[in-house]
């Protein structure tokens, strides 16, 4: 029995098939690669108040001030209490500031959550430089702790002579902290001392 030549509409099927699996595993490995390139895109551009981390202190600062706004916020089932050491400062662009913000587990109970943070107006966050903060970083509160966080941050200078930055006065800071899921605990062995458990 002789292989028969592919007719041309069975060649169609088969391209027809190659094609559409190529095109699932390209969606496929698109999806897997959008989360973190949209996180290097926010971080290189600042888009979506993404802000940048500082490797280094600025050069000098300027003479003129913008204000800076700090929010503190908790998400849903979270009961702390968290806020800023104050609402709002007036900085110079290049000053590097130290500012701190307070967060108090209301509970009986040690409870660990993590902050997110962005900047408002949006266009500005590639001008926000983060030298030291707390964010995406788990902390634990024991039974009615309280800690005083510290952010360390600069306005670049460079926001005066930038078209989205120039017309700006205001900056928000804004984090929110979310609960973490509890880690599991390994059961407790309730065998009794000097009885061999279960083989």
């Amino acid at each position: 029995m002789t292989d028969q030549p592919a007719t041309p509409l069975r060649r169609r099927d088969i391209v027809v098939a190659v094609s559409c699996g190529l095109c699932v595993a390209f969606m496929v490995g698109a999806a897997y690669a959008a989360v973190p390139l949209y996180d290097w895109f926010c971080r290189a551009t600042g888009f979506n108040g993404r802000t940048q981390v500082a490797t280094s202190a600025p050069s000098g600062a300027l003479g003129r001030t913008i204000t800076v706004r700090f929010d503190a916020n908790v998400g849903p089932g979270l009961p702390w209490r968290f806020e800023p050491e104050q609402n709002s400062i007036e900085v110079r662009l290049g000053e590097v500031v130290t500012v701190n913000y307070r967060v108090i587990n209301e509970t009986a109970r040690p409870i660990t959550a993590t902050a997110a943070y962005n900047v408002t107006p949006l266009t500005v966050g590639a001008f926000f430089q983060k030298i030291n903060c707390f964010c995406f970083t788990e902390q634990t509160l024991r039974a009615g702790e309280k800690r005083d966080m510290p952010v360390v941050f600069y306005v670049d200078a460079s926001m005066a002579d930038d078209l989205d930055g120039a017309g700006v006065n205001t900056i928000t800071l804004s984090y929110t902290f979310y609960p973490q899921r509890e880690p599991s605990r390994p059961v407790a062995d309730d065998t009794p001392a000097g009885r061999p458990g279960p083989i």
